[in-house]
C-alpha cells in the first residue's frame, strides 16, 4: 500500500531534508511540503471536500510551523479531519513535549535531527491508525470534515444591528428542527444571550478558560440546559472576565462544543478579539448582520477588510445577512454584498420591529408569534444557511430550504491581535 505523506514546515532547509528523507522511504508517496498553518489546513480542507480517501494518511508537522503554535495546529487538524495520522517533528522529543503532543491529538513525536529509521516507524504506525481508522469509517464515505457538528458564527458590523436577536433565532430553528443544538455568547464583555432568554446562571464560558483538557462532565458543569432545547454557554456577569477567553481558551471550548452538538451557534458581538476571531476562523458558516444604511456597510466593510488582513477569513467565505430591510430601502442587498465582497444570503430581514418589542421587552424571544414576519425571514435564513434538519426521504423539502448550502470553508489562521493590543 502506498502511504501519501504531507510535511508542514515552515522553515525552507527543514522542509527539503524533511522530503529528502520521505523519499527514501518503501511505498511512500510524499508531498509537496507546505510552509504554514493556513496552507495545510487549506489543503486539507480541499482534498476532505472531494472525498475522505483524497486526504493523506499521515500529516507531518514541524515544531516551527506558524502562525497557530504547532500543537495547536495538530489539534485543529485531529478535530476536523480525525482520519488523518498527525506526528510531530520535534528538536525535544521528552516526556513533557510527548505527552502534550499526544493530548493534543498526535499519534507520534520524532525527533530532531531527524534519523530515517524512527522517521520510518513513525510514518508506519501513523499510516496504519489511519488506514484503520478509514476502514472503520467506511470507504467511499461522504464528504467528511469532521467530527460532531457544524460551527455557525454571528457577528455584527455594528452595534444594535440585531446581531444577538439573529443568533438565538437560528439556534431556536435548529433545535426545533430536531437538532442537538449549543448557543454560545461570545460577545464576552457585553452578552445579552441570558437577558434574551430569560436565564440567569452561575457558570459561565470563562469558566472553562483555565481548562486545557475539557471532558463532557466539566462541559455539562457549565453549560444550561434551557428548556428551549438549548443548551447555553453564557458570557461572564462580570465583564472584566471576559478577558480569561483568549484564543487558545476559545480553540479548545469551540472544539469540545462541536464534538457533542450537532449544531454550535455563536454570537461573536461586534467587537474582534483573540477569542472570537478564533471562533470565526474555526467557523463551518461565518455570518456577519448588517442593516441596509450607509455608516453599517461601512463598518461591514471595514470588519471584513480587518479579517482579511488577520487572515481570519475571506471576505467570499463570510455570508451577508441583511437586517431591518424594506423595499423601499435605498441601499439593497446586492449592493451590499458588491460593496463588501461576501456573499449575499437570498432572504432580508425584514424592518418590523413592532412585532418584537413586547419579546424582547420581557426578555422572552422564545415566545416570539411564528405569524412574525422577522421571525419566519431569520428561520428561512437558517435553512437557507444549512442549520436545520433536513426532511428525510421522501419528505417534502420545508419552505425557505436553500436549493445549495452556502461554501464550507476550511480555517486558516488567527493573527496574534493580543500581542497588537499590547503594541
Amino acid at each position: 500500500m502506498t502511504t501519501r505523506i504531507l510535511p508542514a514546515a515552515g522553515d525552507p532547509d527543514a522542509a527539503r531534508h524533511i522530503s529528502t528523507l520521505l523519499s527514501q522511504l518503501p511505498a511512500a508517496e510524499p508531498g509537496v511540503p507546505v510552509p504554514d498553518s493556513t496552507a495545510l489546513l487549506d489543503t486539507l480542507g480541499r482534498l476532505a471536500a472531494e472525498s475522505i480517501d483524497e486526504l493523506p494518511e499521515v500529516v507531518l508537522v514541524h515544531e516551527r510551523i506558524g502562525p497557530v503554535p504547532a500543537l495547536d495546529l495538530i489539534r485543529e487538524v485531529a478535530l476536523r479531519f480525525p482520519a488523518v495520522g498527525v506526528v510531530l517533528v520535534s528538536s525535544d522529543a521528552g516526556p513533557a513535549v510527548f505527552s502534550a503532543a499526544m493530548d493534543s491529538g498526535a499519534r507520534g513525536v520524532i525527533g530532531l535531527p531527524l534519523a530515517y529509521e524512527e522517521l520510518a516507524a513513525r510514518v508506519q504506525a501513523a499510516a496504519q491508525w489511519s488506514v484503520g481508522v478509514r476502514r472503520h469509517l467506511g470507504r467511499g464515505a461522504d464528504v467528511f470534515t469532521g467530527p460532531g457538528g457544524k460551527v455557525v458564527t454571528v457577528t455584527g458590523a455594528k452595534g444594535g444591528v440585531g446581531t444577538t436577536f439573529t443568533a438565538v433565532q437560528f439556534a431556536l430553528a435548529a433545535a426545533a428542527s430536531g437538532r442537538r443544538t449549543a448557543l454560545v455568547d461570545m460577545d464576552l464583555q457585553a452578552g445579552d444571550v441570558g437577558s434574551y432568554l430569560d436565564v440567569q446562571f452561575r457558570r459561565s464560558i470563562a469558566d472553562l478558560a483555565g481548562i486545557h483538557d475539557i471532558s463532557p462532565r466539566v462541559l455539562q458543569d457549565a453549560v444550561y440546559e434551557d428548556r428551549t432545547g438549548l443548551a447555553l454557554l453564557l458570557a461572564p456577569a462580570e465583564g472584566e472576565r471576559g478577558e480569561e477567553v483568549d484564543e487558545r481558551a476559545a480553540r479548545h471550548i469551540v472544539g469540545a462544543l462541536r464534538s457533542r452538538y450537532e449544531l454550535v451557534v455563536i454570537d461573536c458581538g461586534t467587537q474582534v478579539t483573540g477569542a472570537n476571531a478564533a471562533a470565526v476562523e474555526m467557523a463551518d458558516v461565518a455570518v456577519l448582520v448588517t442593516t441596509p444604511d450607509v455608516v453599517c456597510v461601512r463598518a461591514a466593510k471595514r470588519l471584513v477588510r480587518m479579517w482579511e488582513r488577520l487572515q481570519v477569513r475571506k471576505a467570499e467565505d463570510t455570508a451577508m445577512v441583511v437586517n431591518r430591510w424594506s423595499k423601499h430601502t435605498e441601499i439593497q442587498p446586492s449592493l451590499i454584498a458588491k460593496i463588501t465582497k461576501t456573499r449575499a444570503t437570498r432572504t432580508p430581514v425584514p424592518a418590523a420591529f413592532k412585532e418584537l418589542q413586547a419579546v424582547v421587552d420581557a426578555g422572552r424571544v422564545q415566545d416570539l408569534d411564528n405569524r412574525s414576519s422577522v421571525k419566519q425571514a431569520l428561520w428561512t435564513l437558517a435553512g437557507e444557511l444549512g442549520l436545520l434538519t433536513p426532511p428525510s426521504e421522501g419528505e417534502p423539502e420545508a419552505a425557505g430550504a436553500p436549493g445549495a448550502a452556502l461554501a464550507i470553508r476550511a480555517a486558516g489562521p488567527v493573527a496574534r491581535l493580543r500581542r497588537g493590543r499590547e503594541g
